[in-house]
């Protein structure tokens, strides 16, 4: 599916955390959504997924205006995989991957045998077949978020969109997470907080910073030193390890940064 923002901007209380931005997603791309807290990654994302209007622009979906869709028709396309979630319910993990058949589904019909196969097949895809009678409250972070993400599978869309999925995961989970979203026919548009991972995952990085789109491109051509210390005030050696992999090398805060200049980014979250 391709994924097209145009002209976007989002406001709250009279302040504009996201400024025309203009973003086309090609069909299959995994494309990584970087920038530092309180660059408009998250809102962005919400926007794309159809959970915020956007004040000005349009979100199109292989070509539609997603303006006027309900919410069981965008789950039909795209699903949403947020940072965080509640722990305190008594389902189980099995029932809450069933929740992404729900766009599929009428009212009141149970699963059917194709939604359980679905469904076990998402549990696989994440590691969590052994713990899908497992209570959802009883979950460390980490499995929380391999369930959410496997909810996504369970839903089938055309689209994944994912904020910082990787944040509860050890390092070995967030390797096979992010070779499954590498490896998957879907389009994909993923906010990262590791630029390392971004770079070797990804196809394309957008680049926000006080919300607006700062760069597009291969993750070589966007991260580059001038970059990485104009945006996230940091002194940084860009080059690539044996595997041709891109790696960064922090020297420190960038000088002016240190001192308060005016590159230094006060905005959290």
């Amino acid at each position: 599916m391709r994924i097209a923002v145009e002209r976007v901007s989002w406001a709250v209380e009279g302040m504009t955390i996201v400024r025309d931005v203009d973003v086309d997603i090609q069909p299959g791309e995994t494309v990584g959504l970087i920038g530092p807290n309180g660059s408009g990654k998250s809102s962005l994302l919400r926007c794309v997924s159809g959970l915020r209007a956007p004040t000005k622009g349009v979100i199109r979906y292989d070509g539609h205006d997603i303006r006027g869709w309900n919410a069981r028709r965008i789950a039909q396309h795209v699903a949403f995989v947020e940072q965080t979630s509640q722990a305190d319910s008594d389902l189980r993990v099995a029932d809450v991957v069933a929740l992404g058949r729900t766009p599929f589904r009428d009212r009141w019909r149970d699963l059917d045998p194709t939604d359980r196969v679905i469904i076990d097949a998402a549990l696989a895809r994440v590691g969590l077949t052994d713990l899908a009678a497992r209570a959802w409250k009883t979950l460390s972070g980490g499995e929380r978020q391999r369930a959410h993400i496997a909810r996504a599978l369970a839903q089938q869309p055309w689209g994944i969109l994912l904020d910082e999925p990787t944040n509860h995961l050890d390092v070995k989970h967030q390797l096979e997470l992010m070779d499954l979203l590498a490896a998957t026919d879907q389009t994909v548009l993923v906010a990262l907080h590791d630029l390392s991972v971004a770079a070797r995952f990804c196809d394309r990085l957008i680049l926000m910073h006080r919300g607006t789109l700062v760069a597009s491109g291969k993750p070589q051509d966007v991260l580059t030193r001038g970059r990485l210390e104009d945006v996230f005030d940091v002194d940084a050696e860009v080059g690539y390890d044996a595997l041709g992999n891109l790696t960064l090398a922090y020297r420190g805060v960038a000088p002016e940064s240190r001192h308060g200049g005016a590159n230094a980014v006060a905005e959290s979250g």
